[in-house]
């Protein structure tokens, strides 16, 4: 997968990546050229005392130095600059694939474990590209070229290599194959201690009001815990590294001058020679231990890497048409033939035969006890998901045959939980229609019985809204979100009891003020209350996820039990009749 994963997303960025290999190959020759120099200054400088040799090859030396830093730089830079680039295409890519997903998918993998897999994942992944185009691409241009020049240096003392190169991979691959699977461990872990973080943060105000925060704290504790153990064997592992690569090369060094002076000893090499190896075998040695430190970011990379592909890979439940309608005519209208709908893995359907039409100037209503499917039932609607059963039709046409972008511009949709962006309320309400203006957005305030409140506000429309509105009250929030729909102007409305934070009296208002603006529209109003529904053009009744009554609301009082039920629990005979 992490090659599949390379490939797919560096391939664009290969002419940067053959000019840091073009950079890194001429950096490498000359810092291999050095040793060499050095040694011509000893032998033929240093011992016979010829200081203009010295002088001369000295200013050769600088001079290929700066060559090798300034070629150096220039590769890092580029090399920098594709592993950035890298990042930042599949980051896009998860973001875009992620935005595609139905609820149900996104349910499927965990909000904590996408966001775990859009940001860590991605970062372990783009440390490896960068480290590779920085340091990886050199160790064998520098351990080819190097054991070269150290044959050419002397072919016996060569000899060395054989035994101290295997021996360092060796080890290092032993320690780097203990690793693999305590990195597995360790993204499962991060994902976890996101999930118990990201619970803990958003139901904070449950935990302080149960007193749970002994309990949640321990919950914690537990997951950092066991984060804590695997990066500490991770960490073990790790350490073990660089001793081995440490004892490995001075091990060397020693085997190579003791060696090495026996021969200069017996004039079969000069001492100059002796130094250029030494030189060359250290390099060759730490180019060896260099590829292995980025091959032990490998395993983590190539986890995350799985993990990313299994997010770009994954087959969403909600499939676009291979023909996709991409103009809807005529008068909106929303129809329901035989819908069922049950979710993956479930012995029993949430939805069965549910059946409706409604057209547009009228109001639907859906009404039932909790557990009775009345969001799913407004979910198929613009396809948060898909009906395993029968058709949802919008407009004469099945959603599933619609363009996405198409289905969705007709639909103004306000769920059970309304959810307000960090930015402005005009920002906010802007979501719906970018080029709506400020009278626009005063006009669907006032019809929300949001104006009041909105002009009393610091700037007004320019009034700040935190993440997910938490400076407004809930009621402030739903009227925001009803508003927010208003401006879209949509030809279907979904209200997924958006009135629930209302008082009475606002909730009676609003929907007085609503009627006029809905006038052409297919409204349907999911509802716990039945004072807002009450004078709906019909009434869907549902239990168990069945349909068990649809008429007006007199009618469902004389022939529908469950709604007389409801009814009666609610209001006194008076005001139902």
């Amino acid at each position: 997968m992490l090659i599949a994963l390379l490939r797919k997303f560096l391939l664009p960025y290969r002419r940067l990546l053959l000019i840091v290999l073009g950079l890194t190959f001429v950096q490498v020759m000359a810092t291999l050229f050095l040793p060499t120099i050095n040694a011509d200054i000893i032998d033929k400088g240093v011992i016979p005392g010829n200081t203009d040799y010295i002088w001369r090859m000295g200013g050769v030396m600088l001079l290929v130095t700066f060559v090798q830093v300034a070629f150096a730089v220039a590769a890092v830079y580029f090399g920098a600059r594709a592993a950035m680039a890298f990042g930042r295409d599949v980051r896009a890519a998860l973001f875009h694939r992620v935005t595609d997903y139905s609820a149900q998918d996104v349910a499927s993998f965990g909000a904590p474990s996408l966001i775990t897999r859009i940001t860590n994942d991605v970062t372990q992944v783009q440390i490896l590209v960068l480290l590779t185009c920085t340091l990886l691409v050199a160790a064998p241009i520098t351990i080819v070229g190097g054991v070269f020049m150290a044959i050419r240096e002397d072919g016996a003392l060569s000899l060395l290599l054989v035994v101290s190169v295997p021996v360092l991979i060796g080890s290092i691959g032993l320690v780097i194959s203990r690793m693999i699977p305590q990195f597995a461990v360790m993204q499962v872990r991060i994902d976890r201690i996101n999930q118990v973080l990201r619970e803990q943060i958003t139901g904070l105000r449950v935990v302080r009001a149960f007193v749970r925060e002994p309990d949640e704290a321990e919950r914690f504790a537990e997951a950092n815990d066991s984060l804590t153990m695997t990066s500490l064997r991770v960490g073990r592992l790790q350490a073990m590294m660089f001793p081995i690569v440490v004892l490995v090369l001075n091990a060397s060094s020693v085997a190579a001058i003791w060696i090495g002076g026996d021969r200069v000893g017996a004039g079969k090499m000069q001492i100059g020679a002796m130094i250029a190896f030494l030189s060359y075998l250290i390099q060759i040695l730490m180019s060896v231990m260099m590829a292995t430190w980025v091959g032990m970011l490998a395993p983590r990379a190539s986890v995350s890497a799985d993990r990313i592909e299994e997010v770009l890979n994954a087959v969403s439940s909600i499939q676009p048409a291979a023909d996709p309608v991409t103009q809807l005519t005529g008068p909106s209208s929303l129809e329901l033939r035989g819908v069922e709908f049950k979710y993956p893995g479930a012995e029993q359907a949430v939805l069965c035969e549910i059946n409706l039409t409604a057209v547009a100037g009228q109001t639907t209503a859906i009404i039932g006890s909790t557990g009775s499917g009345k969001t799913t039932l407004l979910n198929l609607v613009p396809r948060m998901f898909d009906a395993t059963a029968g058709e949802v039709i919008v407009d004469g046409v099945d959603v599933r045959e619609i363009e996405s972008e198409l289905l969705w511009s007709r639909i103004g949709l306000v769920p059970q939980k309304p959810y307000l962006f960090t930015g402005t309320v005009a920002s906010n309400l802007r979501y719906a229609n970018p080029d709506a203006t400020d009278e626009e957005l005063w006009h669907a305030l006032e019809v929300a019985q949001a104006k009041n409140f909105v002009s009393q506000m610091p700037g007004q429309l320019q009034a700040r809204i935190s993440q997910g509105g938490s400076n407004v009250s809930g009621g402030q929030r739903q009227r925001l979100a009803i508003a927010r729909a208003l401006v879209r102007k949509p030809g279907i409305f979904l209200f997924d009891d958006s009135f629930s934070a209302l008082d009475l009296a606002t909730d009676a208002r609003l929907r007085a003020a609503l009627a006029p603006e809905v006038r052409d529209a297919v409204t349907v109003i999911v509802a716990q209350r039945v004072s807002t529904i009450i004078n709906a053009d019909q009434i869907l009744v549902l239990e168990d996820g069945r349909e068990v009554g649809l008429g007006t609301h007199r009618y469902l009082l004389e022939h529908c039990p469950t709604y007389a039920e409801i009814v009666a629990s609610q209001l006194t005979a008076e005001e139902a009749a």
